[in-house]
């Protein structure tokens, strides 16, 4: 379990993020057109999951902006924003903001991402919801970069996730 904070709060977690070498486990999200993705939809790609607890908080938000810009520019890359809203919620929003290089998928079904990922808040006002992380992901499937954010409130270190491309 990871133990993070929300507002100072603690927080605990569903497990440990995956290890950095290992293999994404494979997942069923659902997209803002309601059909299902697994991670055979992304092969040949490198992946940035952008994780987090709701697209509709200010912090959330400007990560999917800041990913959606930095996704215009990634070569062979796909920007997977995932978090436990409806998948109305998250096209709405994108729509709203004119977002186009990010792919919005939602964990609302089962949950499983997040708790097999180690990243599901397990108490707190949040329980339920995903934590704040990022993970990177090569074309191999293999996790090169992972961050969990300590503090929920707190944005993603976006350079570093970024730098991690070019080195994995």
């Amino acid at each position: 379990m990871a133990h993070i904070t929300l507002g100072g709060n603690p927080v605990v977690t569903s497990g440990e993020l995956p290890p950095i070498g290992s293999k994404l486990k494979n997942f069923e999200l659902v997209a803002t057109d309601l059909s299902t993705k697994t991670l055979a939809d992304f092969e040949d790609s490198n992946l940035v999951l952008n994780i987090f607890p709701s697209v509709n908080t200010g912090v959330c938000s400007a990560a999917v902006r800041a990913f959606n810009k930095a996704a215009a520019s990634l070569e062979e890359t796909k920007v997977l924003c995932i978090s436990r809203d409806l998948p109305f919620a998250q096209d709405q929003f994108c729509s709203a903001e004119g977002l186009e290089n990010v792919i919005m998928l939602s964990d609302f079904r089962t949950g499983e991402f997040g708790l097999s990922n180690g990243l599901m808040m397990t108490n707190g006002i949040f329980n339920g919801l995903l934590s704040r992380c990022v993970f990177v992901v090569n074309k191999n499937g293999e996790i090169i970069y992972t961050e969990q954010v300590p503090e929920i409130g707190q944005e993603p270190n976006y350079d570093a996730a970024i730098a991690a491309l070019a080195n994995g």
